[in-house]
C-alpha cells in the first residue's frame, strides 16, 4: 500500500463506486454556478479556457459529460499524474469513440490536466463525504464470496499476499481510504528500459509515453531523454496494470464483496 495519506484523484475515483450519484450531482451544478469555484491558478485557468475551446463541445462545459462521458468520475482522469494519461488520449484520440487527435503542447497537456483535477476536487469537497464515512454502509458485500473472486477471478493473489504486504491493512485506513487504496491504488509509477541499435541502455521512470515516443528519466545520469518508439526496443513495465485491467472487469458486486473481504484483513 503507498502512503497515509490518500490523494484527491484517488478519493475522487472513488465516488464512482458509492451511491451518491444526486448528491454528486447537484454538487457539480452548485459549484460550476457559484463564483468562489473560480481558481485563481493561472494555469489551471488557462487549462479551464482550453477545455472549453476544444473539450467541451462532446464532455460539457463543466466536464460532467454530453456527447462524451463525464471526465470527473473517469478511471483515466482518476488514475493519470500532470497529464500522463491524459496527454495519450488527447494526442492520438479515440477515433473508435469519435474522439480525433488534439494537437497540444506538453505545457497545454498539463493546464488541461490540472484544470481537471482542480474540477474533481472540487466536486469531492462539495459531495460531503467525510474521512470517518460510517463503516457499516460500506459494508454490503459478502467476505467469502471477496476471499474467492481475490484468490480466483481478480487474480488478486497473484501480486498481493493477506500475510504480507495486506496483513493487517484494515487497521491502517479509515474505511473510505481503504476502499479507495484498494480500487485506485497509487506510488507506483511506470518504468521502461529502452535498448538502442548500439546496445546502449536506459532505463528508469516514465515521463510520458504513446504510440510514438517514449520520454524517461535515466536511473544513470538522471537527465529526461526522447526516443522515437519505432527505432528503440522498448520493455515497459506498469505495476498497475493488473488493477486498471480489473477496473474494467470488476461489478459493482465484485467490488463490494472483496471490500467486505479486505475489511476482515485485521
Amino acid at each position: 500500500m503507498p502512503s497515509r495519506k490518500t490523494s484527491a484523484s484517488s478519493r475522487n475515483a472513488l465516488i464512482v463506486t458509492l451511491s451518491f450519484a444526486a448528491l454528486v450531482a447537484t454538487a457539480m451544478w452548485l459549484s460550476a454556478a457559484s463564483p468562489q469555484a473560480q481558481t485563481k491558478d493561472p494555469g489551471i485557468e488557462r487549462g479551464h479556457k482550453q477545455f472549453l475551446e476544444s473539450c467541451a463541445f462532446c464532455h460539457g462545459p463543466d466536464a460532467t459529460g454530453g456527447r462524451g462521458p463525464d471526465l470527473l468520475r473517469s478511471g483515466l482522469v482518476a488514475h493519470d499524474v500532470k497529464g500522463d494519461k491524459i496527454g495519450e488520449v488527447v494526442r492520438n484520440g479515440r477515433p473508435d469513440k469519435g474522439m480525433p487527435p488534439l494537437p497540444m503542447t506538453d505545457q497545454q497537456i498539463t493546464e488541461l490536466a490540472s484544470y481537471l483535477h482542480d474540477r474533481a476536487a472540487e466536486v469531492l469537497e462539495s459531495s460531503g463525504v467525510p474521512d470517518a464515512y460510517p463503516i457499516e454502509k460500506l459494508l454490503t458485500g459478502n467476505a467469502a464470496e471477496g476471499e474467492k473472486y481475490f484468490e480466483e477471478a481478480g487474480g488478486c493473489k497473484n501480486c498481493h499476499s493477506v500475510t504480507g504486504d495486506l496483513a493487517g491493512v484494515s487497521k491502517k485506513y479509515n474505511p473510505i481510504d481503504l476502499e479507495a487504496r484498494m480500487l485506485y491504488p497509487e506510488g507506483k509509477p511506470r518504468t521502461a528500459v529502452v535498448t538502442l541499435h548500439s546496445g546502449q541502455q536506459y532505463s528508469g521512470p516514465v515521463r510520458h509515453v504513446d504510440d510514438f515516443i517514449i520520454i524517461l528519466r535515466n536511473t544513470n545520469d538522471g537527465q529526461f531523454h526522447s526516443f522515437n518508439r519505432d527505432q528503440v526496443k522498448l520493455e515497459l513495465h506498469d505495476p498497475l496494470s493488473a488493477h486498471l485491467q480489473l477496473l474494467g472487469k470488476m461489478t459493482q458486486t465484485d467490488m463490494h464483496n472483496l471490500f467486505a473481504y479486505i475489511t476482515s484483513l485485521k
